[in-house]
């Protein structure tokens, strides 16, 4: 009796879920979110840009977004906007990892997606979280990807399993980025949108897609391969996120040119994610 009434509060709970994700309001949170996350790597790209081509500082990452923003003229007042976005994509990705819309399936390979979307989901939440505290004045913008990593890192370096859990960490996300670059050859991000119509259009969009998974592939490498070093040397120093693979690129031969490619690729990603603000499909399955 008593599993009995579990199971249907359950599926109250998923149908209530189901019923707020095909809401008007979830789906133009969603779109906005969409929208939000194209900005995010349309200044990541940017910076890596005037990087690569000596007219710039440094290059940045996601947080460095944040403050970009915030130093902007009426910062405050965008800021706010583009973090409620944030949230919004938050509140999308968590509902697709709950309800698998998109049809990922409860296989292997679909829960891999899913756990994805709720990662994904669970970052975005704590981006936004740090843009609204920057902008309250209760927080300093938030620290690097590269000092989060090597922060989690030490941790886990610092117990008897740490360097297979490290390892198997960096295994994850050469995973990852070898799913990043299937993803750029086979354009099967199509799947999740709706024809634009017009054949120029798609064309368009297929090409950003393509080039933008191959630039997080190139980044989720480097992140990847850097992770299993610092397990190996035991050094949480060697760990880096998203701003040091993009330093790390800059420090090869040549490479003003190989970073300026990764980043016009994630400059490409930024207008993807607004066509995807578009052209998402977001009807529950």
């Amino acid at each position: 009796m008593a599993n009995a009434g579990a199971q249907s509060a359950a599926n109250r709970v998923e149908q209530t879920g189901r019923q707020a994700s095909r809401s008007r309001w979830v789906q133009l949170l969603a779109r906005t979110g969409y929208a939000a996350k194209g900005i995010v790597y349309l200044i990541v790209g940017g910076f890596a840009v005037a990087a690569a081509v000596g007219t710039g500082g440094g290059t940045t990452d996601r947080t460095g977004a944040v403050r970009a923003i915030y130093d902007q003229p009426l910062g405050k007042f965008w800021l706010v906007l583009v973090a409620v976005g944030w949230l919004g994509f938050a509140l999308w990705s968590l509902l697709e990892a709950w309800l698998d819309p998109e049809g990922e399936g409860s296989g292997a390979k679909g829960i891999a997606a899913r756990v994805g979307y709720a990662v994904v989901g669970c970052s975005y939440a704590g981006l936004a979280i740090t843009a609204l505290r920057l902008v309250a004045g209760s927080g300093g913008g938030g620290t690097s990807s590269s000092a989060q990593t090597q922060g989690w890192t030490a941790r886990l370096l610092a117990h008897g399993w740490g360097v297979a859990l490290v390892i198997a960490a960096g295994l994850v996300v050469l995973g990852v980025a070898a799913y990043l670059f299937y993803t750029a050859y086979s354009a099967r991000f199509e799947k999740h949108l709706a024809s634009p119509g017009n054949g120029a259009i798609a064309g368009w969009v297929r090409r950003l897609g393509r080039a933008g998974y191959a630039a997080l592939g190139v980044v989720f490498t480097i992140i990847g391969i850097f992770l299993i070093a610092a397990a190996v040397q035991h050094n949480p120093g060697e760990a880096i996120g998203l701003d040091g693979a993009l330093r790390t690129l800059a420090r090869q031969p040549l490479g003003h040119v190989l970073l300026g490619i990764v980043a016009l690729g994630l400059f490409a990603y930024g207008i993807y994610s607004f066509a995807e603000a578009r052209y998402r499909r977001l009807t529950p399955a």
